[in-house]
């Protein structure tokens, strides 16, 4: 198979059907401050295809803003029942204001509110000031009347350029392939020492 799109697809299908895993969508995502200073945490993927991986997030937070400085990302699915990983690097572009707005529009009532209330990666006084904004913002809407996507609240999309499946290997003689993008849907492919 030279689709990695493809590959993932079938890796992520299993994984999203294995019990023991409780969420097959969470991925690590690695950003770089411009001065080439590396932040990982936990993201949830919300798409996929042959354009890339999305994500949402609050763009005033600190992967976003990282994410302008420096517009490359690395994301990492590690599945560990089914002894598999997949790592993702490319550069990033921000989703169009409708991709946002229809995601946003699936999201829970109280989630939409917090997208309002906090302001992520800031101080916080206490947990108290954040749960008054939210009873605040409670008493503006309602699920008949729900909050519009903040402005500041989008996603990004990963374009991937190199993509790597691991398989875990008896005595760690594991097997790994890497895809690298030569242009648009063209890919090569070629196996790593584990």
């Amino acid at each position: 198979m030279n689709n990695p799109i493809a590959k993932f697809s079938e890796w992520f299908d299993l994984a999203k059907s294995t019990p023991e895993i409780a969420e097959a969508n969470a991925m690590s995502l690695a950003t770089a401050s411009k001065a080439g200073f590396p932040s990982v945490r936990i993201m949830l993927l919300k798409g996929f295809d042959k354009q890339g991986f999305v994500f949402f997030t609050n763009f005033e937070g600190r992967k976003s803003l990282e994410l302008k400085e420096n517009p490359n990302a690395a994301l990492n699915f590690f599945w560990q029942p089914l002894g598999r990983q997949v790592r993702i690097e490319g550069r990033v572009e921000q989703v169009g204001d409708k991709e946002a707005d229809e995601y946003y529009n699936t999201r829970p009532f109280i989630s939409r509110i917090g997208a309002h209330a906090s302001q992520q990666s800031r101080p916080l006084d206490s947990r108290a000031t954040l749960i008054k904004k939210v009873e605040e913002l409670q008493k503006i809407y309602s699920e008949e009347n729900p909050p519009p996507r903040p402005k500041h609240w989008s996603g990004w999309r990963v374009i991937p350029k190199r993509i790597e499946f691991w398989q875990a290997g008896e005595f760690r003689l594991h097997d790994r392939e890497v895809y690298t993008r030569i242009n648009g849907d063209d890919w090569s492919v070629e196996g790593l020492y584990p």
